[in-house]
């Protein structure tokens, strides 16, 4: 397991629940520093997603929602290429969000910054492993925002699949959230928006083994 990720560096973002990968992104390190890791996914990158993942975007719940598929010992996950959008992801230690920032890539015009609630990652032996918490702030360029997926946080919660204690890190998160993008702290404060990747990076593929979650 590495300590520190050098810059241009492929790695893995992975989501991990009940000690299984339930998702996993292929991406580029731009940063890896103590207090900060930023991290990249470009169009092209190799990912792999749950089968439910095409359902519950059409509001399909036949086959049970998320937190319940997780739950399954039947959990197959599909590989893909991601697609249209880079997204810069910034992570900060100990903290229950991380914050997006959005491009369509063929254009270069900017989307939007995002919030990701999240489980505070940690470094596994092919990269970060934290688990996505559902809810979510679009925020526009202009820093107007609002919520997203509060009803599909509700429904994780009421699951049992969000336990309590990670209700209480995303309650405790939000001031600090809010704080940043009224202060406009970084990276709200537009310097990252003409940000682009270094031309000789190529999209990243999942290495050997990313599946294994080692306890």
């Amino acid at each position: 397991m590495k300590s520190r990720w050098t810059r241009g560096d492929s790695c893995v973002l992975r989501g991990v629940v009940n000690s299984r990968v339930w998702l996993a992104q292929a991406v580029i390190v731009v940063k890896d520093e103590p207090e900060e890791t930023i991290l990249l996914l470009p169009p092209g990158a190799q990912c792999a997603y749950p089968e439910g993942y095409w359902r519950w975007g059409k509001g399909d719940y036949s086959q049970g929602n998320r937190w319940q598929e997780a739950k399954s010992q039947n959990l197959t996950l599909r590989e893909l290429t991601w697609r249209t959008n880079r997204v810069l992801m910034f992570l900060e230690p100990q903290k229950y969000f991380s914050c997006f920032l959005f491009w369509d890539d063929a254009t270069d015009v900017f989307n939007c910054y995002y919030i990701n609630f999240q489980l505070p990652y940690s470094r596994s032996h092919v990269g970060f492993d934290t688990l996505d918490l559902e809810l979510d702030i679009v925020i526009d360029p202009q820093l107007k925002w609002h919520w997203k997926d509060e009803a599909d946080y509700q429904a994780g919660i009421q699951e049992g699949g969000i336990h309590e204690d990670w209700v209480k890190g995303i309650d405790d998160a939000q001031e600090d959230v809010f704080d940043r993008i009224r202060n406009c702290n970084c990276p709200f404060d537009g310097s990252w928006m003409h940000w682009k990747p270094d031309t000789s990076w190529t999209p990243p593929r999942l290495p050997g083994r990313w599946q294994d979650v080692k306890g």
